[in-house]
């Protein structure tokens, strides 16, 4: 008989970043993944507001659909990758791609706000992003000097 998962110590050491959020956006898990990803140690992050990680000009939309999200226990972004600006401790600017999980109370009922937090498995995909980057600015010149 196989033993029972440790899912603490499962996203303790996952390779992707995993952020739990209470349903007020106060960060209650940060794991080593989020610390190499974003710069914050456990110690930075724990009961401090995401907005620690969202760049100042999306804070606005973000807290927009997270209070709608809490409120109605509906997230459009469950099954869809949701790809975002992000800022690191250092400031500088990140892409991440992530998807969402909401967690409930333990009667797991959805209705009636019992919607507790949010857990992120998120993504560092600046490199790529600024690869691809490259790339389009690259085809883009290859083209016009082709239409001459």
């Amino acid at each position: 008989m196989s033993s029972p998962i440790d899912f603490e110590q499962l996203a303790r050491v996952a390779g992707d970043a995993v952020i739990i959020s209470d349903a007020k956006g106060a960060i209650t898990f940060w794991n080593a993944a989020a610390e190499r990803i974003f710069g914050f140690t456990e110690q930075d992050a724990l009961g401090q507001s995401l907005d620690l990680i969202i760049p100042e000009r999306q804070r606005q939309r973000h807290w927009d659909g997270y209070e709608k999200t809490m409120q109605t226990g509906i997230t459009r972004y469950g099954a869809d990758v949701l790809r975002v600006p992000a800022v690191h401790k250092d400031g500088r600017a990140l892409s991440i791609a992530f998807t969402v999980a909401l967690l409930t109370a333990a009667d797991g009922n959805m209705t009636g706000g019992s919607v507790t937090g949010i857990v992120a498995i998120v993504r560092d995909e600046t490199s790529r992003w600024t690869e691809e980057r490259k790339l389009r600015r690259r085809l883009a010149e290859l083209e016009a000097a082709t239409a001459h």
